[in-house]
């Protein structure tokens, strides 16, 4: 009963609002309620555009300008929102008081719902683990995990879900071996972490919102025994150097730890998964810029931003007012909220020529802003990207033959974005790499 209570105030009484207002025309609605907008949100994207670069909505308000995502994305007159923070008062006391003790990406200590102090506390102590030399040496490691795991690829056949045997299974490898997750237990995160994916969404199902409730419970268990080994054991992976890092004398307690850990954990491979998934079919829809690549290999990196711009893994963000104030001539009250579309403003045409064009070798293309920005500039930006560089580069190096075999599955999720499945044909290898 608890959890249906629970369920209706955070999520059952948005979805039916949601759907209502969707039905009106609302943007902002159907957004979140519409699957046909939701598979291709242009039009609504540029119905937004066209009404101004700061929207009033029936729910809140929202930009798809890049100039005011990234103002405010920087903004000290905003701050990152909490769970359950823009329901309305009678619904968040609620939600508040039968909400689970499991961790959650949205709930205080965790870094996307804190603020300074605490939040540079937290990213301090995180990013005097994972440096820039840190993440440099990962990409060896990368390499050597995308080139075990072709070789593994056509066991099966040469027709595979390219999502499940690869996409998905580079980043848990790669995150789990930094973090000290043993092998045996790299499908259990794997699992939760897709359990969990819906978590910051709104409007959810009865069945997803239990699916996440379970996958956030099980994971949040499963982490706790997981560090309490690396206390005991401590190995040479980051996970233990967090453990044992400090700022002026002081770490993560343990609740700041499981939050910290769990966060870095899932966002280590979420994002990648649903980039890696976004890039590969963006090649085979687009042979000519697959056709770039192979020409000329040293555009991978520009290839890699240039994704992120066009399918962003992380859909919108939003920040909440810390007081009254004016953006564009709209007054967002204390308490506000700004919904952030990322996707959108990174195919702003002011800033993008022919921005819903995929080019490879488009000069900006490393203006997007699927990383967030300023204080809450993605950690893992800089791995994600060379583990999805890595990964495709090796893919198609491997497989020059490959196509598509089948329409795919996009995720459920509204807020991350990606393929839950992706059926390709493998083609014949390259001559090299049969030989090896």
């Amino acid at each position: 009963m608890k959890a249906r209570i629970r369920w209706l105030a955070a999520h059952g009484v948005v979805r039916y609002g949601a759907k209502k207002a969707a039905q009106a025309g609302d943007p902002q609605a159907m957004l979140v309620a519409d699957p046909a907008t939701r598979e291709n949100p242009r039009e609504v994207f540029e119905r937004i555009r066209a009404s101004g670069p700061l929207v009033k909505t029936r729910i809140s308000t929202i930009s798809v300008s890049h100039r005011v995502v990234f103002d405010l994305l920087r903004s000290d007159d905003f701050r990152v929102s909490e769970l359950g923070a823009n329901l309305p008062r009678t619904l968040r006391f609620i939600e508040k008081h039968t909400r689970s003790s499991a961790l959650h990406p949205l709930k205080p200590p965790s870094l996307l719902s804190v603020e300074p102090p605490e939040h540079t506390r937290y990213r301090k102590l995180v990013s005097s683990v994972f440096t820039p030399r840190a993440v440099a040496k990962m990409r060896e490691m990368v390499q050597e995990t995308a080139d075990r795991l072709l070789d593994d690829l056509t066991a099966g056949g040469v027709e595979v879900d390219i999502v499940d045997k690869y996409c998905a299974q580079l980043p848990v490898s790669v995150i789990s071996n930094i973090l000290g997750v043993p092998d045996s237990e790299r499908a259990r995160v794997l699992e939760f972490g897709e359990m969990a994916a819906p978590s910051l969404d709104i409007g959810l199902s009865w069945k997803q919102f239990n699916q996440v409730e379970k996958g956030l419970e099980g994971f949040d268990a499963w982490l706790g025994d997981h560090l309490a080994e690396l206390r005991k054991n401590p190995g040479a992976d980051l996970m233990s150097q967090l453990i044992a890092a400090t700022e002026d004398g002081v770490g993560l307690n343990d609740e700041e730890l499981r939050s910290t850990a769990g966060l870095v954990l899932a966002a280590g491979f979420e994002t990648t998964v649903n980039l890696l998934g976004s890039g590969i079919r963006l090649l085979l829809d687009h042979p000519d810029q697959l056709e770039v690549l192979t020409r000329d290999p040293s555009h991978w990196p520009n290839a890699v931003d240039e994704m992120l711009r066009l399918e962003s893994p992380v859909q919108l963000t939003g920040r909440l007012a810390r007081h009254d104030v004016v953006v564009e001539g709209i007054e967002v009250p204390k308490g506000g909220l700004v919904v952030l579309v990322l996707a959108g403003a990174n195919r702003d045409p002011d800033v993008f020529d022919d921005p819903y064009r995929f080019d490879v070798t488009r000069a900006n293309a490393n203006k997007h802003l699927s990383f967030s920005g300023g204080r809450h500039y993605c950690l893992g930006a800089s791995l994600a990207k060379a583990e999805s560089e890595v990964g495709l580069k090796t893919l198609f190096d491997r497989f020059p033959h490959l196509r598509s075999a089948g329409e795919g599955v996009r995720r459920e999720t509204r807020v991350l974005h990606g393929w839950a499945s992706l059926p390709v044909d493998l083609g014949q290898p390259a001559a090299t790499s049969a030989s090896r």
